[in-house]
């Protein structure tokens, strides 16, 4: 479906040309955020529920096949404006993303929960400014979440 890089300095300090950098190539690239009433179960929920779509095309071009089927790699990067509220004025709020320490716990969790079922996984570095890149095959964008929504994005 996507193959994708994320780099990122580990702090300001370090030199222009000192970069980390992680990158995968078929799977899904994952931006994540946590909200501040997820919880672990709800996590491991939506983990699963992610690695047994069946999103990438099998042979006779359908989505019929999931991360597993396809052995597939994931690339898991926190991105906390997901939950940017922007109904209001020109400066988006960010009140419903989750506590940043609880946050990062979710994320560990989320990105283990992969681990634990045999998928190959990078991450990024929560919390740190990141140049993520990704190559989609294919017009395929999805956004999921743990809420029931009343509209469609």
């Amino acid at each position: 479906m996507t193959s994708g890089s994320v780099s990122w300095q580990e702090n300001a300090k370090q030199e222009a040309g000192d970069q980390r950098r992680a990158t995968i190539g078929h799977g899904l690239v994952l931006l994540v955020g946590a909200a501040s009433d997820d919880e672990d179960n709800t996590v491991h929920r939506l983990a699963d529920k992610i690695i047994d779509l069946r999103v990438f095309a099998d042979e006779g071009g359908r989505m019929n096949l999931s991360l597993v089927d396809v052995g597939g790699a994931a690339l898991i990067v926190s991105q906390f404006t997901l939950f940017a509220d922007v109904s209001r004025g020109r400066r988006p709020s960010l009140l419903k993303a989750g506590d940043p320490a609880r946050a990062a716990q979710l994320y560990e969790v989320f990105v283990q929960r992969f681990r634990e079922r045999g998928i190959e996984t990078q991450t990024g570095s929560f919390g740190a400014v990141m140049r993520v890149s990704i190559e989609n095959d294919g017009p395929v964008t999805l956004v999921l979440s743990t809420d029931d929504w009343p509209t469609r994005v």
